[in-house]
C-alpha cells in the first residue's frame, strides 16, 4: 500500500507539478492560497535518504522547521539545493530544514539519486522518505517543490510556497520567528 501511494503521489508530481512552465518560472514562485496539506503533520517513522530513523519529534526540536517537498525528477527542486543548503548552515538555532523527497519510497532507485542530489549541492540536512503516513499527508500536493512551515508543536503554518523562491521561504522564515 505504502508503495502504491507513493507511486500515485510522484505520478501526479510529475505529471503536474514539473511542468515547463513550473521550470521557467522558478524566479516567481506562487503563494499558495488554500493549502494542499492537512493543518497538522501526521504521526510518523519514516527514515531518512540515509537510512537513519525519524519521527514527526524531529519538529519538536526546532520553533519553525522549513519543509521542503521535492522530487528527484523536478529540475527547479534540483537547482534550488545548494541554496538551501547554504540557508540550513545559515539558520538560527530555533529553525531548521528538512527535505521530503516525494518520489521515493523504501529501497527505490530515487533513495539513491536523491543522495547524489544533495551530496552534489552540499545540501547537508534531513531528506526523508515518506512512510504512508507522510504520503497522505503530501497527496494534495500537486507542484514541487512545495514548501511549508511547520512548528515545534507539529501545527503547519504560515503561507504556503509554491515553486522555488529562496528568498520566499527566507522571508516566511523570518515573519515566523517573530511571532
Amino acid at each position: 500500500m505504502k508503495k502504491f501511494l507513493a507511486a500515485i503521489c510522484a505520478a501526479t508530481l510529475l505529471l503536474s507539478g514539473c511542468s515547463d512552465s513550473a521550470q521557467d518560472n522558478s524566479d516567481t514562485a506562487t503563494v499558495a492560497q488554500a493549502s494542499p496539506v492537512e493543518k497538522n503533520i501526521p504521526h510518523f517513522t519514516a527514515t531518512t535518504i540515509d537510512g537513519d530513523t525519524v519521527t514527526d519529534e524531529i519538529f519538536a526540536a526546532k520553533k519553525i522547521t522549513v519543509v521542503n517537498i521535492w522530487g528527484t525528477f523536478c529540475p527547479p527542486c534540483i537547482a534550488e539545493m545548494p541554496e538551501l543548503g547554504e540557508m540550513a548552515r545559515t539558520l538560527p538555532d530555533d529553525a531548521q530544514i528538512v527535505g521530503l523527497v516525494c518520489d521515493a519510497t523504501e529501497n527505490s532507485p530515487q533513495i539513491q539519486a536523491a543522495q547524489k542530489i544533495v551530496r552534489e549541492a552540499d545540501a547537508d540536512f534531513v531528506n526523508i522518505v515518506p512512510d504512508e503516513n507522510l504520503t497522505k499527508f503530501i497527496s494534495g500536493v500537486e507542484v514541487v517543490p512545495t514548501t511549508i512551515f511547520i512548528n515545534g508543536k507539529g501545527e503547519v503554518v504560515g503561507k504556503v510556497i509554491l515553486g522555488a523562491d529562496i528568498a520566499g521561504y527566507k522571508n516566511e522564515l523570518e515573519k515566523l520567528l517573530r511571532n
